[in-house]
């Protein structure tokens, strides 16, 4: 065989391994990630299990990359602690070992028939959950026909003299074993391409043992530096994770390295198979690696805090907080990401409806310069929210996706809206009274009080069934809109009846008093929208009585509160 066929069907089958790990890892995450955000908050807090689920989700995605890509956007929301992701990480280290043995057990030699079963349940299946488990077998098939033409392509270079210099200059070198296994493995971006090579040049009796180990070693370093790369120039947090990740690479290999002619002994005990020795080797290294640093991740995330500080940034707080883009291609924690980075908004448009109301009492400009700026920062918010959406829409979504993603468009634009009115209307009435050394009627004022609170309480039910999800919740937001519009009607009477009398408070503050009310009612119209599209769009659930009682702040920081214990 011509070296230009070795490189070219080389080429190839290094394609098919890389797109079967991508379509593998695409139908897991279509598959299981409406319930994968849930199960990385509820199951991290003890470390074992943390570490357990990393493992088991790198087995089903074949890839840590990709269980660390979500990880490090769960970790930069604050959906998990550092701590909690370091076990999860160290657990997924532990996952990518399975597809070495499954190498070593000749999977590759069914993998077509795999893929044909996959392309048979697309082709005659109707629903799309079946559609994806298919999509996730020809994955899984792809990924280890594209190793059994890397294998078959190799064979015949055993007697190729010039290959055999090769290896053997690497086989004398462990340093330059490492390096080249590293190199690589950071080029092509996935430690399970290098490691599959490595057993195939094991199994065909290209390699020894020990050089094996050393190239091994090599590719665990190099996809530690894979996440160091993608990690430049975003959040703190990801630069911990990263960072992390190599730490952990870095001092296992200089543990190991002392000890790589025993184990080599040891392992040749151990099983006659080549490619056995091999990915047990591979196994044993990430489950020491695991065990030796699970008790310590604790101190380890304190360490990290130390290397990589937090970045004085003084415009942080105008910076959306939960917004991932490379969740994206997991649409369930994208939509997950916008809920929370929705509710951060809804944050500021309450805190910004308390503080308005008294300076239509008494106005102060340092607070309506400080108002104003919130406002500036609910803009930002929102326009980075809509335009993370608008980039999930373009996303393959399910039905119940795509409305979701809608409904969030529309209930981020509410919230806007809100905030619009805060300041283009009822703060500028305030400061219009001020300006013009106004008062309210005490009547007047005892309305204006009476609407503020009626729509704030709108605005906390509003809030809070956003955040339970509660049509209960949604359904209540409605009916006490129609009760604002029956106040406001009420209202605006009583002042024209005023009015009347020739009330001169109420005179001069005309045209304030009615804006001000007028504005409220609006405010609650586009609270009424918000519940609309959680009833229409997003498909609320019923709960229980009780989440009536719980505001929405409290309920994110409730469970922010259990994941840092």
């Amino acid at each position: 065989m011509s070296w230009q066929s070795v490189v070219l069907n080389m080429i190839g089958g290094m394609g098919l391994l890389l797109y079967g790990m991508y379509v593998l890892s695409e139908g897991l995450q279509k598959v299981a990630g409406k319930k994968l955000r849930e199960a990385l908050t509820r199951l991290t807090n003890n470390r074992m299990v943390a570490m357990g689920l990393g493992a088991f989700l790198t087995v089903l995605f074949q890839s840590s990359t990709a269980t660390t890509v979500i990880l490090v956007g769960l970790t930069s929301a604050s959906i998990i602690s550092l701590r909690q992701t370091l076990a999860v990480i160290l657990g997924a280290d532990i996952g990518t070992t399975i597809t070495a043995q499954l190498i070593a057990l000749k999977v590759t030699e069914i993998a077509l028939p795999i893929v044909g079963i996959g392309a048979t349940i697309i082709f005659f299946s109707k629903k799309n959950k079946y559609k994806r488990i298919g999509q996730v077998l020809i994955g899984f098939g792809l990924l280890f026909f594209g190793l059994k033409l890397m294998s078959d392509t190799m064979y015949p270079l055993r007697n190729d003299p010039m290959f055999g210099k090769i290896l053997f200059q690497m086989s004398d070198n462990p340093l330059l074993a490492m390096a080249v296994a590293a190199v690589f493995t950071f080029l092509v971006h996935s430690s399970a391409a290098t490691i599959g090579i490595i057993m195939l040049l094991a199994m065909q009796n290209m390699i020894a043992l020990e050089p094996a180990i050393y190239m091994l070693f090599g590719a665990n370093v190099g996809t530690a530096f894979t996440a160091i790369l993608s990690s430049l120039g975003s959040s703190r947090e990801s630069q911990r994770v990263a960072t992390a990740h190599l730490l952990f690479k870095v001092v296992g290999v200089i543990l190991f390295l002392p000890f790589v002619g025993p184990l080599s002994s040891l392992m040749a005990q151990i099983t006659s198979s080549p490619g056995f020795q091999v990915a047990n080797v591979h196994t044993l290294f990430n489950i020491v690696i695991a065990l030796l640093f699970v008790p310590f991740v604790a101190h380890f995330a304190r360490l990290l805090e130390i290397i990589v500080p937090e970045k004085k940034d003084p415009v942080n707080d105008i910076c959306p907080k939960y917004l991932d883009e490379s969740l994206l291609s997991s649409p369930e924690l994208a939509i997950g990401m916008a809920t929370k980075e929705i509710m951060h908004v809804s944050d500021h448009v309450t805190d910004m409806a308390k503080q308005t109301y008294p300076l239509l009492l008494n106005y102060d400009s340092d607070m309506g310069d400080q108002l104003r700026q919130k406002e500036n920062h609910i803009d930002v918010l929102t326009n980075a929210t809509n335009k993370y959406l608008t980039h999930l829409l373009r996303q393959t979504l399910t039905k119940d996706e795509f409305n979701r993603a809608m409904g969030l468009v529309h209930i981020v634009r509410e919230y806007e809206y809100m905030g619009d009115i805060l300041e283009k209307n009822i703060l500028y009435k305030a400061e219009s009274k001020y300006v013009n050394n106004l008062e309210f009627s005490s009547d007047g004022q005892k309305e204006i009080t009476t609407m503020h609170n009626k729509v704030t309480s709108l605005l906390h039910v509003v809030n809070t069934a956003f955040a339970t999800n509660s049509c209960m919740m949604a359904e209540k937001a409605k009916t006490l809109q129609e009760e604002i519009v029956d106040l406001e009607f009420r209202l605006r009477m009583s002042h024209i009846a005023r009015l009347q009398r020739g009330a001169q408070e109420t005179e001069n503050t005309t045209f304030i008093h009615m804006d001000v009310i007028n504005s409220y009612l609006r405010m609650s119209e586009h609270m009424k929208n918000i519940a609309l599209a959680l009833t229409d769009e997003i498909s609320c659930t019923w709960h229980d009585e009780a989440q009536i009682l719980t505001s929405p702040n409290d309920l994110w920081e409730g469970n922010g509160h259990r994941q840092a214990q």
